[in-house]
């Protein structure tokens, strides 16, 4: 039987995202969500003006930082992930605040659900680590009815966690062709290009998320490393080599020092609202 490019690409295409399951499952991503970017979540459903009777998916929900401030405002929400691990966690964290959503397995570039399935799509620093921002951005809109909201919180290239990503790819296999640099959602120019005529009443903006968690960039680096998929995997990926490691501690102690202000981190994020046309 012979193998097609086709075929070949179906099979990179699924270890990319087995790959993608494991660095997510790795460290505890729930501990970053609920110490450091909680107010993300928040931000993104008041800016959607989700409320009771709206039909909502989270895309690359993570555990639910998004989701569950959603379904606070009764909103029936669906959560949706890649990763199993962290769809758990999320419905764990859910039950012990007494909030009721689904939380399902979905590949943010197959979501699995019809055309038009609800009155808004959200994603909280999540979608953006979908490997082709075409597909992904195509789906986003595909399951939105027409006239629905989207709205989405993503890092940019040049803010604090743009740059955590420039550091650790000094460390890290190049990506398999094809795939975009997670930040690139967070480019304005970018995201009005994968989304183009498909919405309409498109608003970017720039804004800051003041993180309080770490004293020093030492500490920031010791977090992400424990805490943090990409960041662990990286670490993982190095090994046992000792030479190696010395140089990406020091990487991210110098990153978190450099963006510290008044015991102050400033990560910047780009916040996209638009209506799907």
């Amino acid at each position: 039987m012979n193998t097609t490019t086709t075929d070949l690409q179906a099979d990179a295409d699924r270890a990319l995202k087995a790959n993608h399951r494991v660095v997510w499952a790795l460290g505890d991503y729930s501990a970053v969500a609920r110490e450091v970017i909680p107010e993300l979540g928040r931000v993104l459903v008041a800016e959607s003006r989700i409320g009771p009777g709206d039909r909502v998916l989270d895309v690359a929900a993570g555990t639910g930082n998004a989701s569950i401030e959603a379904a606070r405002t009764g909103a029936s929400v669906v959560a949706s992930d890649l990763t199993p691990e962290l769809l758990e966690i999320g419905r764990q964290d859910a039950a012990r605040q007494g909030v009721e959503l689904a939380f399902e397995e979905a590949d943010a570039e197959a979501l699995p659900y019809a055309d038009d399935s609800f009155d808004a799509v959200l994603s909280c620093v999540g979608v953006m680590f979908a490997p082709h921002h075409e597909v992904a951005a195509g789906e986003l809109t595909r399951v939105v009815r027409a006239d629905g909201r989207l709205a989405l919180i993503n890092w940019t290239p040049e803010g604090f966690v743009g740059q955590l990503f420039a550091t650790l790819k000094q460390f890290v296999p190049a990506p398999p062709a094809g795939v975009q640099p997670p930040p690139l959602w967070g480019d304005e120019e970018h995201v009005r290009a994968l989304l183009g005529d498909r919405v309409a009443e498109l608003s970017t903006q720039r804004r800051q998320l003041s993180v309080d968690r770490f004293a020093s960039g030492a500490e920031f680096r010791d977090f992400f490393r424990d805490f943090y998929g990409p960041t662990a995997a990286a670490y993982r990926g190095i090994g046992d080599d000792e030479q190696r490691r010395a140089e990406l501690d020091d990487a991210l102690a110098d990153l978190g020092d450099r963006h510290l202000e008044d015991g102050r981190m400033p990560w910047e994020y780009l916040l996209v609202t638009a209506r799907v046309v």
